[in-house]
């Protein structure tokens, strides 16, 4: 029985960096040629990193793309053949994958299937490929090629490959992470194997850009849909798997949907490999097999759901900040739930000595709020130093004064305190580069419930996604992990607030939390109108007026900073709403 061995190389790549891209898919080639590989396959357009965007647009990057791909293939003089992502130009751009051996491009293939929704704008940039025009025999085995968004559709490229024999599919994807996105991906492949016939290996890319963090598991699937390898989540992994690759001509011909009339794709014998077909001889390296006509490798364990989205914030800062030079973060330790997390995933995602915390009390702090931030930083080990805002405060209320005479103190007078802070935070930043991260979470942003030019004042939005309810469980199982109170208990436990009035709380002004959280989640993550929420049951002034509320701070979320993406409809790129809106449903 014919068996192949494919190295999926999943990288964590640079937008932009094209050299560094180049050396790093060359290392993980000479590793995967290292472990007798028939086949080393890497994530779509790992040349450019994904997504380029409008660097696109620049016919200089274009042409430095092409003369990577060309040192790329010049590289594949062993056995190995590697299938990598690249920006391919002829009378358009394709979204690309060369197949690359014998030091020299072999074949090119050109996505066909370009995503146009959520985070994607491919069409912007892309012209659409034509279908499949040839396959490729390696090692003994019939190979497809396929590129992302054309394993979704189940009529689309994969199924004209496996009517012309393909016994195996590669498909290269850069698939950011969306909670439960795993799942559903493992779910839709293992259809795909199962209705094409063939096997499956599917390579995703990891890493943060800019909002999106790319969470690899990249997946192998033998031909009956049975899940084979999985690689970890989050980290880089190159995955190497034996793919055993039975006949499969007896299930096409006895499948009820007829055998394939369209004429068959031209073959590329990749003459200078050595067929394997008998693991009992030859390489003791390839003898691993389980006999089962299946292959065999190592399924990752899959993280928990609150693993998974704490895991991908860690991921997405720590790129955030080491791929656009940042040494060290700043973040102000109020003593409050959002900024022990946002501090928490900081250190994990750089290390205590970079990350430093600043307590900046006004009049209104509590003595607990202040002893809960300064424990939490020598839990953590960080830099912890205090500025009190007092005199700045007091300061701003005696010029302000004269303008202000005759009118009572507001919602003015507490703003001032975040802008004050939001000032002595950038001074930081200035003065020693250190990245300024905020600390408000989706449910603030959402609702406006952040002073612009200051709450909103930093250079990433850590918690941007994280509605607050999802805050207090990520932080319960971040404690559960440490076996310990990394997180003083009473930050969890105490009513969350400002602390710009005495004795405020959050539940003065908004909805408990819980209550909002289940709004937000119709209103901006399912696109349900006020009318259809209230439809469902809940409160309709209360509907109403989060909604207005939502609609109304669209523009104090275009000033704010970039922040990681981890549910399926973020702030940003993902929401594109107008300010100017007289729709309110």
């Amino acid at each position: 029985m014919p068996r192949v061995r494919i190295a999926a190389c999943q990288l964590n790549t640079r937008v932009g960096d094209l050299e560094g891209n180049t050396a790093r898919i060359i290392a993980a080639l000479e590793q995967a040629e290292s472990a007798g590989c028939d086949l080393a396959v890497f994530p779509e357009l790992a040349v450019t990193g994904y997504p380029p965007e409008d660097l696109l647009l620049k016919p200089g990057f274009i042409a430095e793309n092409l003369a990577a791909r060309d040192r790329i293939a010049a590289a594949t003089t062993g056995r190995c053949v590697a299938v990598v992502g690249f920006v391919d130009l002829d009378r358009d751009l394709y979204n690309a994958a060369a197949v690359c051996s014998g030091g020299e491009v072999r074949g090119t293939y050109h996505k066909c299937e370009l995503p146009n929704y959520a985070v994607f704008d491919e069409l912007r940039y892309f012209a659409r490929g034509h279908q499949p025009d040839q396959l490729y025999r390696i090692g003994g085995v019939r190979v497809g090629v396929s590129i992302c968004e054309d394993a979704w559709n189940p009529a689309g490229p994969i199924a004209d490959q496996a009517d012309s024999g393909a016994d195996l599919i590669v498909n290269l994807n850069a698939s950011p992470y969306a909670e439960g996105k795993l799942a559903a991906r493992q779910r839709m492949l293992a259809t795909r194997a199962a209705d094409s016939s063939c096997a499956l290996v599917y390579v995703n890319q990891v890493g943060g850009q800019d909002e999106l963090v790319f969470d690899g598991a990249s997946l192998a699937f033998a031909a009956d849909g049975s899940l084979v390898a999985r690689a970890p989540q989050f980290v880089e992994a190159v995955m190497v798997v034996d793919l055993e690759v039975p006949p499969v001509y007896r299930k096409r011909l006895l499948d009820p949907r007829g055998r394939p009339s369209d004429e068959a794709l031209p073959l590329v014998q990749f003459a200078h490999l050595t067929e394997v077909t008998d693991t009992t001889t030859g390489d003791a390296d390839r003898s691993a097999g389980t006999g089962t006509g299946r292959g065999a490798g190592k399924v990752a364990e899959a993280l928990s759901p609150d693993e998974e989205v704490y895991e991908a914030l860690v991921l997405g800062t720590r790129d955030y900040v080491e791929k656009n030079g940042f040494a060290d973060v700043v973040v102000a330790l109020s003593g409050g739930i959002d900024s022990t997390l946002v501090a928490v995933i900081a250190v994990d995602a750089l290390g205590a000595d970079r990350v430093h915390g600043v307590s900046m009390p006004s009049r209104y702090s509590s003595d607990h709020s202040r002893s809960d931030a300064a424990k939490l930083a020598s839990n953590l080990g960080i830099d912890f130093r205090t500025i009190a805002i007092e005199p700045a405060h007091a300061a701003l209320l005696e010029m302000l004064a004269p303008s202000f005479a005759g009118r009572d103190p507001d919602l003015t007078e507490e703003n001032l305190q975040s802008r004050i802070r939001g000032q002595l935070l950038m001074a930081l930043s200035n003065k020693f580069g250190w990245l300024v991260l905020t600390t408000g979470n989706k449910s603030e942003v959402a609702v406006g419930y952040a002073t612009l030019y200051g709450d909103t004042c930093g250079g990433y939005g850590l918690l941007k996604d994280v509605l607050k309810t999802r805050v207090y469980e990520l932080c319960r199982m971040r404690n559960r992990r440490a076996g310990s109170e990394l997180i003083p208990e009473a930050v969890i436990t105490k009513p969350p607030s400002a602390e710009l009035r005495p004795d405020q709380r959050d539940d003065q002004s908004l909805p408990p939390y819980d209550v909002l959280d289940a709004v937000l989640r119709q209103y901006v993550e399912e696109d349900r109108t006020a009318a259809e929420i209230i439809a469902s049951g809940l409160d309709a002034e209360l509907v109403r007026r989060i909604a207005r509320l939502v609609d109304l701070s669209e523009y104090k979320r275009r000033q704010s900073p970039p922040g990681p993406r981890v549910t399926a409809k973020a702030f940003g790129k993902d929401r594109r709403l107008p300010i100017t809106n007289a729709y309110r449903g």
